[in-house]
């Protein structure tokens, strides 16, 4: 594996009409892809050395599971026992409306660089990718713009990619809202108290129970918050609107 495989990006003007695009819809995940993509720097440089320097990550890109196809097999998921990882991903997933391909098409939508990159980096994008909803059973953070806001926060320390720290700087702006900076402010600690995450072989924990999982991992629990949806904002309703639907973090399903 050579780092220097891994490119410099800076697109400012790119990420600045992606930034835009994601104001207006939050639910454009493209945009995300998009805006993480063009300022990068020398951010995938990094998470490649990281990998190398580290032990389970070193056996991921020896091994190169195929994590998408397990995640995409429902029946799979569905003979896990009740509360565990599995079946909670698996009802986060149904709450949401989502599937596991979902994200790879917001990717390849987004991020036309991912056909240029080494296959040990595109392994290792890819499998960020894919355990995107993981992070959310584990977490306990729902897929509205609050928890991904919360989400990106508590990534930053695990993946400092310049593009999603503004993202969650825009998300900031955006709200303006004491309710949503908590969230963020909280997810950001709480990524930063957590075994670092990228490099975690998720498979062998799909049947464990949630609660044990998030105790293997230093994942610590996140608190009640109010959801707030991207139709709420697209229209500006106040926060308000949505304080009838408070959830408490995700739980084994």
């Amino acid at each position: 594996m050579s780092l220097r495989e891994a490119p410099f990006m800076f697109q400012p003007l790119r990420a600045a009409r992606a930034v835009v695009a994601l104001i207006r819809d939050p639910d454009d995940t493209a945009q995300v892809f998009t805006v993480a993509e063009a300022l990068s720097l020398d951010f995938e440089r990094r998470l490649l050395a990281r990998f190398a320097a580290d032990r389970s990550g070193r056996r991921l890109l020896a091994t190169r599971p195929q994590l998408l196809a397990v995640l995409g097999d429902r029946a799979r998921l569905e003979a896990m026992p009740e509360g565990s990882l599995g079946r909670s991903y698996l009802a986060f997933l149904d709450a949401e409306g989502i599937t596991a391909a979902g994200l790879v098409d917001a990717s390849v939508q987004g991020s036309p660089a991912r056909d240029t990159r080494s296959e040990d980096l595109r392994f290792v994008t890819d499998r960020i990718r894919d355990t995107h909803d993981l992070w959310h059973t584990v977490t306990g953070y729902h897929g509205d713009v609050k928890g991904e806001a919360a989400l990106l926060a508590f990534g930053l320390p695990h993946l400092p990619n310049p593009g999603i720290a503004v993202i969650v700087l825009a998300g900031l702006l955006r709200m303006h809202d004491a309710d949503f900076t908590r969230a963020v402010v909280t997810g950001f600690l709480r990524g930063r108290a957590a075994q670092w995450l990228p490099g975690v072989d998720w498979e062998p924990l799909l049947p464990l129970p949630l609660d044990e999982v998030r105790r293997r991992l230093g994942v610590t629990t996140a608190a009640p918050y109010v959801e707030v949806r991207a139709h709420e904002v697209r229209r500006n309703a106040p926060r308000a609107a949505s304080a009838d639907r408070a959830y408490a973090p995700a739980r084994a399903a």
